[in-house]
């Protein structure tokens, strides 16, 4: 699978990174590290221990790394999830941790095609 097929298939904006990376190649580079990074599942352990500060920060974190990679899809979900869990008080984020983890599965998925 391409990188730009694996764009499409997580609901990703390919163009939007393109054009800040450059290059195909790049934009492979950057995003297949994505499967190295931990804040979801440092998201669901917050959540999990009941830690709001500690999900607040991965789900921030996962937010920001969507946003430079152009992955849109879960990028939207994340940052719902993220402005719920302001506050710190992770009640009722059940609903949007699913959404997240929902779109993380496809966008992982897809990725690991690209390796």
């Amino acid at each position: 699978m391409t990188i730009k097929e694996c764009y499409a298939m997580a609901d990703a904006d390919f163009d939007d990174v393109l054009k800040r990376l450059g290059s195909e190649a790049m934009v492979k580079r950057f995003a297949v590290k994505f499967l190295n990074d931990t804040s979801f599942e440092d998201l669901k352990e917050g959540i999990r221990l009941q830690d709001g500060e500690k999900a607040f920060r991965a789900a921030h974190t996962l937010k920001g790394v969507c946003l430079n990679l152009g992955f849109s899809g879960l990028g939207k979900v994340s940052a719902e999830l993220t402005e719920k869990l302001r506050g710190r008080d992770i009640t009722g984020s059940e609903e949007l941790l699913q959404k997240v983890e929902e779109k993380y599965i496809i966008l992982v998925d897809a990725l690991r095609q690209v390796e």
